[in-house]
């Protein structure tokens, strides 16, 4: 008798104690929706993307261009031109506006990114580290990538940190979520 309560209250106990870490575990909140639809159409620059920006009829001008750790881009002419946050169409607006200031008759501007900041992957992944940004990158892509989960991952709910953000949100990993250059997913370990 005196055995299977000890053993009642040892289960009990461990039921407890799997019951506290799995809500540790989860203790992100949940991704809203507005962020899982997210695009690179929606595209904001950020420190390190790498440009094209070609000025027509003015190949002195144009030419490729990193943002750089203030947040600009150093263009001929017109200087440091604030980039970060902003769209490549965003960009080419400014660019106009400051090109047309004295410096070019109609300036007719295109601004294309070439090469996205990396996006980046830790936790209980075979290979933990930073990645090149795709278009078309989702999150079990990410996984994927960083040579896929360790036998100790949790393999349900992945984590993620949206570029710019420093909130962190749980993720159904077998939802179809885009990465996006500058995020970070993060794997976690399971407890049983």
């Amino acid at each position: 008798m005196y055995s299977r309560a000890v053993s009642s209250v040892s289960f009990l106990l461990v039921a407890l104690a799997a019951l506290v870490l799995s809500a540790c575990a989860t203790s992100a909140p949940p991704l809203p929706a507005s962020e899982m639809s997210r695009t690179t159409d929606e595209y904001r620059l950020g420190l390190g993307d790498k440009l094209r920006v070609s000025v027509f009829n003015e190949e002195n001008l144009s030419g490729e261009f990193q943002v750089s750790g203030a947040g600009t881009i150093n263009m001929p002419l017109v200087g440091d031109v604030e980039a970060v946050g902003l769209t490549a169409a965003e960009l080419k607006t400014r660019l106009t506006e400051r090109y047309s200031d004295g410096f070019v008759i109609d300036p007719q501007i295109i601004v294309e990114v070439y090469d996205f900041r990396p996006y980046f992957v830790l936790g209980e992944v075979a290979k933990p580290g930073r990645y090149p940004a795709e278009e078309g990158m989702t999150l079990l892509g990410a996984v994927a990538t960083a040579g896929g989960f360790t036998y100790r991952a949790d393999k349900d709910t992945l984590f993620i940190r949206r570029a710019g953000s420093n909130r962190e949100y749980s993720v159904n990993a077998a939802r179809n979520i885009n990465i996006l250059p500058g995020d970070i997913v993060r794997v976690g370990e399971r407890y049983f």
